[in-house]
């Protein structure tokens, strides 16, 4: 699977296997600055540690807030962090907030939220939205299965 893998998984957080290829030039621009940060899963088993990994992946500013209103604005601002792309991936997925359902249900909708944001066009230049994408890389089948039924569970009411 090469760059049609983005075109069969239009939900707003794709996930994957490690095994699965992903073209990264499928879905970012073909010239310009992007940015490209990898998280992990595993270091992400509460809050506390989930926001320092993507105040540390994303450069969050000192007035990140360290909350979820504040994650929620940090990633649909990034002006200190400018771009004509962005890709946040996440290896060992399946670990991300294990110590709680909710809170792992509440970032699924920030980053949900997030890609909609940079997607829309209006007031941006050009009148294009930006690419945002959020990738979440699982190790097993299975976990990729799973998670994918949370993550339409959990944002079935974002619009």
């Amino acid at each position: 699977m090469t760059s049609n893998w983005w075109a069969s998984h239009s939900e707003p957080l794709a996930v994957c296997s490690r095994s699965t290829v992903v073209e990264v030039a499928a879905v970012l621009p073909a010239a310009g600055r992007f940015v490209v940060a990898r998280l992990d899963g595993v270091r992400m088993a509460d809050v506390e540690h989930m926001f320092y990994e993507f105040s540390d992946a994303l450069l969050f500013p000192g007035y990140f807030g360290w909350n979820w209103a504040a994650l929620s604005d940090c990633l649909s601002d990034l002006q200190w962090l400018p771009a004509d792309g962005y890709l946040l991936v996440v290896e060992n997925a399946p670990e991300m907030l294990s110590s709680s359902a909710g809170d792992r249900c509440t970032l699924f909708g920030v980053l949900s939220r997030a890609v909609r944001h940079w997607a829309n066009p209006i007031g941006r230049p050009g009148g294009e939205g930006v690419a945002f994408k959020v990738l979440l890389v699982c190790d097993r089948d299975e976990d990729v299965v799973r998670l994918r039924r949370e993550i339409a569970a959990c944002t079935a009411g974002d619009v």
